[in-house]
Formats: C-alpha cells, structure tokens, sequence
C-alpha cells in the first residue's frame, strides 16, 4: 500500500474562506431598474459582455432569489419604502451595487422629490459613477464587490445586515405610532439622523 502524503492529501483554510470563495462566485443578481441605466444593464447580460462569466448569469427578479441588488436609475422618495422592503425580503447574505450617479448621489435632480443617494436608506457595497455608466464599468464594479466579499469575515456581514433590519423595526414602528405612510418615516428618521450628525437611518 502506497505511503499516504499528508501534503497532498489534507488542506488547511479558514471557514471564511472557503465560504466567500463560494460566495463571490455565485452572485445572483437582482435588477432595480428606473432610469437610463437600466438600458445600460441589459448589454451587461447580453452575450457581448456576458456578465455569466462570474457566476451571475441566473438573473432573478424577485428577491427572494437573489443576493445582488443593483441600484439602476433615479430613486424618488416615494420609491424609497419600496427599496428597502426589496432589500429586506432578497436571500441572506446580500450585496448593493449602486449604478450611475443619480442612485448615488441624486445625480443632476437636487430636488425634494429625488433621493440624494440610496446609501441613506439601505446600505451600499460599492458605487459605480456615470452618467450612465459604460457595461465595463458595471463589470468592473461587480469585480470589487467580489474583492470586497472575499475579505470581510461572516460576522461582518452579518453584522452589516442586522443593523439595517433594526433601521426597518424603526420604521415599521413609526408607522404604527404615529400613522405616518412609509415615505414619512423615513423621512422623519432622516431628519432625526441629521440632528445627530448621521448620513444614514441604519
């Protein structure tokens, strides 16, 4: 019987690793399409740029079955609640992309009608600026994010996530209090964080 060589025969890693490794090749993407971007999205998955590549071929539109949300297009306050239940209801673990700058930033539309950058009501992993941005550049975004998930440990992005569900018992509880509409408490939340010197509600 030939002599077992433990070199070849055992390897040694961290749980981390070995999770996120499987986790970055294997986004399932999820797309909030509003604007322009959304346009520019659909050359991403089409065969020319072919994002299936990376393991992110099973597009899903329901959240339920998917773990990458890009942000595509403006987002109005309206539209705010509707994000946020959307990211609450997508499979655990989850990532955002925010495309192009009218999700990051609000864009051109500094208006009280526009939401200035999605990042104040659900959590953002990587930002990809244009106007709108090229298929390249949503490519190259995807890759950091993958960067990204292969260095945070588990309880990272755990913790990442239950701070946003805390922000959404706040929210829901506000409602109920007070008898706001979704876009209302949000609304006051953001308020009651700018007194504190806070960005976001989460």
């Amino acid at each position: 019987m030939a002599e077992l060589n433990m070199e070849e025969a055992v390897l040694t890693t961290r749980l981390d690793t070995v999770v996120n490794w499987a986790r970055k090749n294997s986004l399932w993407p999820m797309p909030f399409g509003t604007a322009c971007c959304a346009i520019e999205f659909m050359s991403v998955m089409a065969s020319k740029y072919d994002l299936s590549r990376f393991g992110a071929e099973a597009m899903r539109f329901s959240p339920r079955q998917s773990d990458m949300m890009l942000v595509l297009g403006t987002v109005t306050n309206k539209m705010a609640p509707v994000l946020r239940t959307i990211y609450a209801q997508m499979a655990e673990p989850k990532w955002v992309i925010s495309v192009g700058v009218c999700a990051s930033s609000g864009g051109m539309y500094r208006t009280y009608a526009t939401l200035q950058g999605i990042d104040r009501v659900i959590p953002v992993d990587v930002y990809v600026p244009g106007c709108p941005p090229r298929p390249e550049s949503m490519i190259y975004g995807v890759m950091k994010l993958q960067e990204k998930i292969e260095k945070e440990s588990l309880s990272q992005r755990d913790d990442h996530i239950r701070r946003f569900y805390e922000s959404l018992d706040r929210q829901h509880a506000l409602e109920a209090e007070k008898g706001l509409t979704g876009q209302q408490a949000i609304r006051h939340m953001l308020m009651d964080a700018a007194e504190q010197g806070a960005a976001t509600i989460f």
